[in-house]
């Protein structure tokens, strides 16, 4: 990459809205997939709390620790130049205090981050917006179907299925921009929900599973390079399989091991001639 292409800002972020350019973002947690997904071009990196079930094989995000948090975002940070790094708050780390909750935020900005993101849109949660926003700190909102937030939900739905929904995610959506937001995630809306809302703020939507009219679209790097075992969500387009091709290359690696046929020479390190002749001579004593 270019290194005298600026890096992303909030500028950025704004002007694409202003103009109708796409935004794009991608989820990701180690250093190599940041440093691909940056020298790509990919607008911004968001450090999801989706790493419980990608990474580390939780059952869901409400697992996630703030010092995870940290960890991955360390890492995916040391390989960016351009994108715009969001990291997630994840669960309980935003839900007692706004002091509790500066802290948390504060502790990422230091990891990096150039801004965090919250669930939820409550009074309190708002206000904790509001609070980090007035401290300098960037914040980015999240609504329609939010995992944190599974328990209460009961499941995988998708949210605003309704005009009155759709007036209600328009409402919360406001409250996150006039309390300093600047941008929010829409997850699992209706497209034509989405639609309305994204042309109803002054700040940008980021889909997911929300159809194509949100201001820009986020997927996680492992769902679209088919890494992650399972089933994919509907939203998701995979455009690669590296699950058949990390089985052939681990399948490969040890078949030749059992059958002799790696290390070859060439993956060997030798003595210099003199001193494999002492070698030799020490054994036949």
């Amino acid at each position: 990459m270019d290194d005298n292409i600026k890096p992303v800002t909030l500028r950025t972020f704004q002007r694409m809205k202003e103009t109708g350019e796409k935004i794009t973002m991608l989820t990701a947690y180690d250093y190599a997939s940041a440093k691909y997904i940056d020298e790509s071009g990919v607008d911004s990196i968001l450090v999801g709390d989706s790493v419980g079930m990608t990474v580390l094989g939780y059952d869901t995000t409400l697992k996630v620790t703030i010092d995870d948090m940290l960890t991955f975002t360390r890492a995916v940070v040391n390989g960016v130049k351009r994108s715009f790094v969001i990291a997630d708050m994840p669960f309980l780390s935003y839900h007692i205090s706004k002091e509790q909750t500066t802290l948390n935020a504060g502790r990422l900005i230091q990891a990096g981050a150039k801004a965090v993101k919250l669930e939820g849109a409550s009074d309190f949660i708002i206000d904790g917006i509001k609070h980090l926003s007035q401290s300098g700190i960037n914040v980015v909102g999240h609504l329609g179907f939010t995992p944190q937030y599974i328990n209460t939900i009961g499941g995988y739905f998708i949210q605003g299925k309704s005009y009155e929904n759709t007036i209600k995610l328009l409402q919360a959506a406001k409250k996150l921009e006039d309390n300093g937001a600047f941008a929010i995630v829409l997850e699992m809306v209706p497209e034509e929900s989405a639609k309305f809302i994204s042309e109803n703020l002054n700040i940008p939507t980021i889909g997911i599973g929300a159809g194509k009219y949100c201001d820009g679209q986020v997927l996680v790097i492992d769902d679209i390079l088919g890494k992650y075992p399972g089933n994919l969500p509907k939203f998701v387009k995979q455009y690669t399989n590296l699950q058949e091709i990390m089985k052939n290359a681990i399948s490969q690696y040890n078949q030749e091991v059992k059958q002799g046929l790696f290390p070859e020479n060439n993956h060997a390190f030798n003595l210099c001639a003199e001193e494999r002749e002492k070698l030799e001579y020490s054994c036949n004593k």
